[in-house]
Formats: C-alpha cells, structure tokens, sequence
C-alpha cells in the first residue's frame, strides 16, 4: 500500500436519515486509514451546532476530526466560544477559513480575512491547534490579480497555519505552479491538493463554473457526449480523477484531500487504484 496521507471532507448532514448514512461512509472510508476527516460550516456558521455534532460523531468512532471554522461576521468573542467548545472534545486540529456572510448579512465582524483568524488563535491559545488553511491553485475567484492572491496565502501561513488544502482542480500543472510559486515567496508548509470525485459531471461543473475552476475542454467534451450514461460518467469519472492523483503523488504531492460529497464509493475506489486502500 502507498504511504501517500490521505484526509475526506464532509458536510454536516440535516437529517437523522443523514447523519445515519454518514457513520456508514466513515466505515467504509476508514479502510484507507486517513489522517483525519473534516467537517465543513455553513456561512456565518448557519450550521455550528450540526458540525459540532458531526465532529462530535466522527471523533467517538475512534478516528480524528477538524471541523472548519470561518470567521467572517464573527467577534474574538463567538470564536473563543467555539474553540473552547471544541477543545472540550478533544478537538485539536481545525480548518480556519474566511467564509461568505450568510445572505442578507451586511457587516463582516471583526475579521476581515482567514490570516486575521488564524493570528487570533495563535496570539490567544499557542500552538495548541493545528490550522490547516486554503489555498486556490487557479486562484481566489474573488480576485483580479494572481499576484495578491498568492501573498494574501503567503499571510495566511505566515500567521501560524501548519498546512494548507487546496480547492478541488483538475489542471495538476495549476497545482505545481502554484506550489512553485509560493515557495518563492518562503511558504514552505505542506500544500495538500483537494481532490473532487466526479460523482455528478452536471454539478461539477456547476462548482467550477461559480468557482473559476477550469475543467479540460477534452475531459468536458467527453463528458458531455455521455449524455445520461451515469455508468460511462462514473467510469471516465474515475479514470481521469485517479491520473490526477497519480500524477500529483509522483509529482511530490504531500497527500490527497477527497471532497466526498458524503459519499464513499468514488473515494474509495480511487483510493484503491492508488493503492491506499487494501480491496475488499
């Protein structure tokens, strides 16, 4: 089996049906022994308790969880508040982000970017967490020039992130520019890349478009001459997802992110043809 750390991202489900199905994921997920699993926060943490639950649910099942934190329309107050919360159970390790402000929301709190978070946490509790933080191999889609994105993430670290993760992509040559690029500029953390399964060619697409992501016309094309063929989706899906993990880890990736959409099956299936998972 490859020695390649391997880490699954969820959202906190909103049913009992959910959060049933999502212990059954974990299961099946933990046969590649990942580092950790990480739980996401809705805008303006419309989702807190649901993520603290999730966590909560990850954790007593024996393995490490992170939820994300963002800061956007918070106070040092809130924050403290959530952190204690998570250090009661034993949390240790979360993933600071700026955030969106939940819709109608005007003003953004006392946090303006995710570097201003994670220079809160440092400045008030140490080194008592491990902040992972995000990185944009295509760049932030709210900004206009590469330039300032790659030092807005230079900040970022530089405030005390251990690590980052990045968006999903499917350019690997984004990805190793982008590494490049902000070792020049003296980040030397690990840069995780983000790993987006194609369980849906539609709504994949729909996440790149809104988020600047730029999907290979070839694989597109493909893609859309599938029509409603889900099984040649999944199995083109599959192919090219796992090319891009193998050329990432021979390209000296320091590990995978899954962003598994609450599912396992893709994941682990991938996981398997990279040799991290043993087959069932």
């Amino acid at each position: 089996m490859s020695t390649t750390p391997v880490s699954f991202e969820f959202f906190p489900p909103n049913t009992p049906v959910g959060a049933d199905k999502l212990r059954t994921v974990v299961q099946d997920l933990a046969a590649v022994k990942p580092e950790f699993f990480s739980v996401t926060y809705g805008a303006g943490g419309t989702t807190r308790e649901r993520t603290l639950d999730t966590v909560k649910a990850i954790a007593t099942m024996g393995h490490e969880a992170a939820p994300h934190l963002s800061c956007v329309g918070s106070t040092e107050a809130s924050i403290a508040e959530i952190l204690a919360t998570y250090r009661e159970q034993g949390i240790r390790r979360i993933v600071a982000l700026r955030g969106d402000l939940p819709s109608g929301t005007a003003t953004a709190g006392e946090f303006r970017y995710a570097s201003e978070l994670v220079e809160f946490i440092r400045r008030t509790q140490g080194d008592d967490w491990f902040i992972e933080v995000a990185a944009y191999p295509e760049y932030h889609p709210q900004q206009r020039y590469a330039r300032r994105d790659l030092e807005h993430f230079a900040n970022k670290v530089g405030a005390g992130a251990n690590s980052a993760i990045t968006q999903f992509f499917y350019n690997p040559d984004a990805y190793f520019h982008f590494v490049d690029e902000v070792h020049k500029l003296g980040v030397k953390v690990p840069i995780v890349p983000g790993i987006m399964p194609i369980h849906s060619y539609a709504k994949i697409a729909q996440f790149a478009a809104r988020d600047g992501i730029e999907i290979p016309r070839w694989v597109a094309l493909k893609m859309e001459g599938f029509m409603d063929d889900a099984a040649s989706v999944r199995a083109f899906g599959i192919e090219v997802v796992t090319r891009l993990c193998e050329r990432l880890i021979a390209g000296g990736a320091p590990g995978l992110h899954f962003y598994t959409l609450n599912q396992s099956s893709l994941a682990l299936e991938i996981s398997r043809r990279l040799g991290l998972a043993q087959a069932s």
